[in-house]
């Protein structure tokens, strides 16, 4: 399955390996329809918050169009939760003995194929991956997630600082470093596609709950814009050494 590919002119390449609920028609996950729409099958606002900051830096993207319940874009190939037989406390029976290989090349191998070729087309200074996080898992107790947006990154700081540097100094937000998880854990995406090539990047979680409606997508896209092009400002002036 193609996933969607926006052009664009500005230096910076987004990513959103979550951004569907989608269900090809051949594949039956046994499931309530209801659930592809919770965090389980989609990340909630990540994908309309890509587009609206495409729109608004004029950069290229790259968005997933695949629920993450068919199969999990932002995990290796031989991750357990690639194909999740449970999710959240969720049976998935339709997973229980799919055909691994079959949809590996069907949807995951065309989706890194296309960031791999964006990366190759489009030359970023600096790569983004926008994922939103839910408040609370369900099968949790824990208490909910302090957090209003966090900032994730593996070995290379040299994007995800100036990033978090950018929203704490929003008095207002609650910003997680490396939270809600650390991106030295689970951090896929940029792993392959940008630390492995040397391009700075960061990703950000925004909690859903901020942008499941569209005036709260408006004012991340804002946010989020205004963090890019300061991380683009640091990045410029500090050079680009890895710290």
């Amino acid at each position: 399955m193609t996933p969607r590919i926006i052009a664009g002119h500005a230096p910076v390449l987004l990513l959103c390996d979550h951004a569907s609920s989608h269900v090809p028609r051949d594949i039956d996950l046994g499931i309530a329809p209801d659930l592809l729409d919770r965090h389980i099958g989609v990340d909630i606002g990540a994908g309309a918050l890509t587009l609206a900051l495409a729109d608004a830096l004029d950069a290229p993207a790259v968005l997933g169009a695949v629920s993450r319940l068919v199969i999990d874009l932002h995990r290796e190939p031989d991750h357990h939760g690639l194909i999740p037989p449970e999710s959240d406390g969720h049976p998935i029976p339709g997973n229980v003995g799919a055909d691994r290989f079959a949809r590996i090349a069907r949807f995951y191998t065309p989706y890194h194929r296309a960031i791999r070729e964006a990366v190759t087309r489009f030359r970023p200074a600096l790569i983004v991956a926008i994922h939103s996080f839910t408040p609370r898992l369900e099968s949790s107790t824990a208490p909910l997630r302090p957090w209003h947006v966090g900032i994730l990154s593996n070995r290379d700081r040299r994007a995800a600082q100036p990033a978090i540097e950018s929203l704490v100094a929003r008095p207002s937000l609650i910003v997680g470093d490396n939270e809600p998880y650390s991106g030295r854990m689970l951090n896929l995406t940029l792993n392959r596609h940008a630390e492995a090539r040397g391009i700075p990047s960061f990703s950000i979680e925004v909690r859903n709950d901020l942008i499941a409606a569209a005036a709260g997508v408006e004012d991340w896209a804002r946010i989020v814009s205004e963090t890019i092009f300061h991380v683009r400002n640091s990045l410029a002036q500090r050079g680009s050494s890895a710290t």
